[in-house]
């Protein structure tokens, strides 16, 4: 029984670190905001998350903030005759009901400008989102290494 007592609460320690950056406000699901640390003296960086909507209204993510830069820009990227090409998207990005959009590295991003402070692996950092129904939602992005991939995907979420 002391057995079964301590697995369960081993299994609830790590369920719960493993979720620590998964967000919900309404019907919109936001998982796992992250950005890369930067090397020293980089004026720029990129966020990346999933935001799924689950809800049965289109919304729309206009755009954000975070403590650690100026300017925060929603970038989509596109190939065109073989060259990548990065633009702002000042109307920000649709999420359509049960839809979900990716920002992730080589692919639509966040674009954090004009750094005040370097982004060091394993040193948190405080973002929020702006949403055109669902408002505005705190975030923590997770900060990985350099050249870092994304995070594997959750199949449960933890909700702040």
């Amino acid at each position: 029984m002391k057995k079964l007592g301590i697995m369960v609460a081993s299994l609830v320690a790590l369920s719960s670190g493993a979720h620590a950056y998964d967000y919900k406000v309404g019907g919109l699901e936001i998982d796992h905001p992250w950005s890369r640390a930067v090397p020293k003296g980089a004026t720029v960086a990129a966020g990346y998350m999933k935001i799924k909507n689950t809800g049965t209204e289109p919304d729309r993510l206009v755009s954000g903030s975070t403590t650690v830069a100026d300017r925060f820009v929603i970038h989509q990227m596109s190939m065109d005759k073989g060259v990548m090409k990065m633009r702002p998207v000042p109307a920000g990005v649709e999420i359509k009901p049960g839809g979900t959009i990716e920002f992730k590295p080589g692919s639509g991003h966040i674009m954090m400008m004009d750094l005040k402070q370097p982004i060091e692996k394993g040193k948190p950092f405080k973002g929020s989102l702006v949403f055109e129904k669902a408002g505005a939602v705190d975030i923590d992005f997770a900060v990985e290494a350099v050249g870092a991939t994304p995070a594997p995907a959750h199949d449960a979420h933890q909700h702040h």
